[in-house]
């Protein structure tokens, strides 16, 4: 085992990486994208109510975990229920983990291309048609998308190898801020359109007919990658806490701002939408055709797509280093591996890991499971499957085997007024087990 375990310098630093982790590809790409293929104030009128009843109590019950093991994401477990089998949740989640920021850094990979495509200027003056052929080109490239998937991994391996004070809260002090700020120019100039008006209106209105069991299976699916939860990210930084720390305030805090961000970046996507009346692609097509489409249109096209992928390099990294610290914080912890040999050695593997999904959108693009590329595949299989399962042996083992009560002592421990405790230990123990797994069954019965 290795020594005296790392701390959060800050309260503000801590928060701020956490936000970090909740706040990327899930609320910049994949909630406008989820917010127009389930029918706008519907789907988000949903999302805001799961994030209540689901997202911010299972917040609190991964910090609460962490603290109170004080060890990676399996050790927490065998240390919680020792001579029991419950470390297999954690070994569970750790292989989720890994599946994801393998296609996860495939993605942040094309941001980094556009964001140097940008600066070079060379989707300027193209409309969406010849957007989606040079994107085509881009990604199908068999050279061009690895470099990204290098060179995203490089940075998000130097700031785990830094350390958690030294690197992942450093760094999120910065890029946190600057994202939002790089939101709010965003969002003033998409206001800005006319016809804007429109699209925030279609935004917020739910249309309540259009909720089904789908629709309540994406909002779930959203708040897991969205929040960072079953994955070990959330659990993991809670590892790093001190006993002072007040979880249920830090765990508002987080779901407030990861809410905000996603709202923040669905006001700037939609609006502009129906301002210019493009019928948007789903996907990464949402980000990578539709939006520089809209930025050809705009005065300094090369501003603000650069602007735009810049921020969303940020947003990315910031989560890529909590999913690449779950895995490093495991093998510093068990192994006994210096930090900087478990960040390259993880570092390399998810590199290699992920070649198939970014070689999956040209030489291997007629490799198929279930219909899907390896890319959606993976992204299916880890958001769908992996996720909500992960939640769900996490909220049981909780809830049944560790117990309310001693999550509760823990809890007070730094807040001694968590006065709706009561509330979350019966949605940890009844509510949630049975919801996580009703729209599961049903989800996959669909």
């Amino acid at each position: 085992m290795s020594g005296k375990r790392e701390q959060w310098n800050s309260r503000i630093g801590f928060i701020l990486a956490t936000v970090g982790s909740a706040v990327g590809l899930g609320n910049v790409w994949r909630f406008p994208t989820v917010v127009v293929q389930s029918g706008g104030g519907a789907f988000v009128a949903l999302f805001l109510l799961i994030v209540v009843v689901v997202g911010v109590p299972l917040i609190i019950a991964e910090l609460t975990l962490g603290r109170a093991g004080k060890q990676n994401i399996v050790s927490t477990f065998s240390r919680l229920a020792p001579n029991t089998r419950w470390w297999f949740v954690g070994l569970f989640s750790l292989v989720t983990v890994f599946i994801i920021i393998s296609f996860y850094s495939v993605i942040a990979g094309w941001a980094v291309i556009y964001f140097v495509g940008s600066v070079m200027g060379i989707f300027t003056g193209l409309d969406a048609a010849g957007l989606t052929q040079l994107n085509q080109q881009l990604i199908s490239n068999p050279v061009i998308p690895v470099l990204g998937q290098a060179v995203f991994i490089f940075f998000t391996v130097l700031i785990v190898l830094l350390g958690v004070t030294g690197g992942i809260e450093r760094i999120s002090k910065i890029i946190m801020p600057g994202i939002v700020v790089i939101l709010l120019i965003l969002l003033g100039r998409t206001l800005s359109l006319e016809g804007a008006v429109e699209g925030v209106i279609w935004f917020f209105r739910p249309e309540l007919g259009l909720i089904n069991v789908n629709t309540a299976l994406d909002a779930v699916g959203q708040v897991f990658f969205s929040f960072s939860l079953g994955m070990g990210a959330i659990l993991t930084y809670g590892s790093y806490l001190t006993d002072e720390e007040n979880i249920p305030q830090s765990a508002f805090l987080i779901g407030v701002a990861d809410v905000g961000i996603a709202i923040l970046m669905g006001l700037i996507v939609i609006p502009a939408l129906f301002a210019f009346n493009i019928e948007p692609g789903v996907g990464p097509a949402i980000v990578f055709v539709t939006l520089p489409a809209i930025f050809n249109t705009l005065p300094w096209p090369v501003f603000w797509s650069s602007l735009f992928f810049l921020m969303l390099s940020f947003a990315a990294i910031t989560s890529a280093v909590s999913l690449l610290e779950v895995a490093a914080a495991y093998i510093v912890d068990q192994r006994g591996w210096s930090r900087k040999a478990a960040a390259i050695t993880m570092g390399v593997l998810i590199f290699v890991f992920g070649l198939p999904a970014v070689l999956s959108q040209g030489v291997l693009s007629n490799v198929v499971f279930l219909g899907r590329d390896i890319l959606d595949f993976m992204d299916f299989v880890s958001s769908s499957f992996f996720l909500p399962i992960s939640g769900l042996l996490i909220v049981i083992f909780l809830g049944w085997v560790w117990s309310t009560d001693k999550a509760l002592l823990e809890i007070e421990k730094g807040s001694p007024g968590f006065y709706w405790g009561r509330a979350w230990s019966f949605l940890i123990r009844f509510v949630m087990p049975i919801a996580i797994f009703y729209i599961f069954i049903t989800g996959i019965r669909g």
